[in-house]
Order: C-alpha cells, then sequence, then structure tokens
C-alpha cells in the first residue's frame, strides 16, 4: 500500500477541509496509508480543529505543528468552530520536521509526500541534520525512501509568474526555492491554473462538517479545487490516468519573490495540464466526498 504525509497550511481557505476528507476517504477505503499530517502555518486554532475534523472523519492521524512558524494573523473562519470539538490545543502536537522524518523513519517502505501549503516543513525534513531518530540526514533519508512529492504550487502558464503557496512570505519564497533546488526526490506540481474556476463541494448534504466549513469560508455552493485536485491526481497516482498532459524539466523559484520558472527537458520536475473539461475532475472530486 502507497503510504502518504499531507503538509497543509490549514489555517484559513476551506479547500484544504475538501482536500482532507479526499485523504481521509482514500485511508480508510484501504487505497492508501495516510501517515500523518503537518501543518505549515500557524494559528490558535489550526492544529485543534484539523485534529476535530479528522476525528469526525474517524481518521486520527498524527499531526505536527511547524513550531518555528510565528502564528499568523489569518482571519479563521471555519476553524474556530471546529476547535470546539475537542480539548486539544497548539502546544499538544509534535513538531511537524520531527514528525515528518519520524513517519518516513517508521514508514515500511517508500513514503509520498503532499505539499497543499508553504513548503518550510518539507524543506527543514529535507535540510535536517541526524538526531535520535535517525543517524541519517534529511537528505539521505529522502534519497533512500521519498518516491516523490506532490505539490500544489506556482503557476505554469509562463515563467515569471507567483502563485500564493509559494511566494506568500519571505519563509515561503525561500523554502520553495530550497526544495527545487535540493530535494532528491521527483516532485510533480500542480499550479493554480488546475483548480482556479473549477468548484467542488457544492453537491454536499446541509448537514455535513464539510458543507458548514464551507458556509463559514463563504462559499456554500463550492469552492476553487487546488487542493482538492492535488490530491485526487496524487491518490490516482498516475498523472495519464488522472486526465493530465505532463511537461518535464526543471522547475526553479525567484527566493526573493517567490516567481516560478520551468525549463523544459531532462529533469526530476514536472507540472501537469488538464486534457478535459473541468466537469470531468469536478464530478471526480464530489463523488469522492459526498
Amino acid at each position: 500500500m502507497r503510504n502518504f504525509i499531507l503538509g497543509t497550511d490549514w489555517g484559513e481557505d476551506c479547500d484544504d477541509a475538501v482536500a482532507v476528507r479526499l485523504l481521509c476517504r482514500g485511508h480508510l477505503a484501504g487505497e492508501i496509508n495516510l501517515l500523518g499530517v503537518g501543518i505549515n502555518t500557524r494559528t490558535e486554532y489550526s492544529a485543534p480543529s484539523l485534529y476535530a475534523f479528522m476525528e469526525n472523519e474517524g481518521c486520527i492521524r498524527p499531526i505536527g505543528v511547524d513550531k518555528k512558524c510565528p502564528k499568523s494573523d489569518w482571519q479563521n473562519r471555519y476553524q474556530p468552530r471546529l476547535a470546539k470539538r475537542t480539548d486539544k490545543r497548539d502546544e499538544d502536537f509534535e513538531d511537524a520536521v520531527r514528525l515528518y522524518r519520524r513517519l518516513i523513519c517508521e514508514a515500511e517502505g517508500k513514503v509520498e509526500i503532499l505539499e497543499i501549503g508553504f513548503l518550510q516543513v518539507l524543506a527543514g525534513a529535507i535540510a535536517s541534520g541526524p538526531d535520535d531518530i535517525s543517524t541519517k540526514t534529511g537528505l539521505e533519508l529522502f534519497s533512500e525512501k521519498v518516491s516523490r512529492i506532490w505539490c500544489m504550487g506556482g503557476k505554469w502558464t509562463a515563467d515569471g509568474e507567483k502563485e500564493f503557496n509559494l511566494s506568500y512570505t519571505p519563509f515561503a519564497c525561500k523554502a520553495a526555492n530550497y526544495v527545487c533546488d535540493n530535494c532528491p526526490s521527483p516532485i510533480t506540481f500542480l499550479g493554480w491554473e488546475i483548480g482556479a474556476n473549477l468548484l467542488t463541494g457544492d453537491t454536499l448534504d446541509k448537514d455535513d462538517i464539510l458543507h458548514q466549513a464551507l458556509v463559514d469560508w463563504g462559499t456554500e455552493n463550492g469552492r476553487e479545487s487546488w487542493d482538492p485536485m492535488l490530491c485526487l491526481l496524487a491518490l490516482i497516482g498516475d498523472c495519464e490516468r488522472a486526465g493530465y498532459d505532463t511537461v518535464s524539466g526543471t522547475a526553479w523559484l525567484n527566493p526573493e519573490n517567490g516567481t516560478n520558472y520551468f525549463k523544459r527537458g531532462e529533469g526530476k520536475h514536472e507540472f501537469v495540464i488538464k486534457k478535459f473539461p473541468d466537469s470531468y475532475y469536478k464530478d471526480a472530486v464530489n463523488s469522492r466526498i459526498e
């Protein structure tokens, strides 16, 4: 069975919640083994609300928090309601870089990492040194055990574009640059252009906790689907079967402002291009979350 670790900026937008449901459903169905989730941003409600959401899904998995990340002043819309469902607090959760190292070491077989937020935790795990978990560096662990990175990030319609996950803060810019330059594992990017204007979650039952998250966010009729599209692609595990063409080569990011660039040809990176109308992917996501 394929082993997954998820990294998410669970702190504001509700498309993360749709994505987490996809993975929880995949885990519960025996399609994947979701090892754990690392939160790469931080608000008062992030970790407790994610824990409560996953508990409601019947899919309690280890959760880590980026302890080096200053608490964000993001406007929490759906997280406070979820956080009231648990007594857990931010300080109850493991450091996310440590979580990545531990889960990679403990996993039987290879691990795939899905990133639907900022890349500081991923970068920190790659750059990490030996510790009580393993005598190996992060670079050694990734070379040996991480078979692929699936990343919702970038805008690959042209060079010099910018996308939120890879450019929002100076930390995000530098982390994305570091990952592109140093990660030994192949990376598949799903860019902003894939999920924009593609609404999912509009067919949920009104009593569904996920529907309430969309309502709290202000998108009762569905939310643009960047993160769910990445998770659906990773669940299928094959770009062609998932409905995409791919462009191979080498991606890099400006570490100062997060603008992305791509040199086509041989390389360990690729980005995807939709082959079908948006309705094809919309139906595929909605059928898995209802």
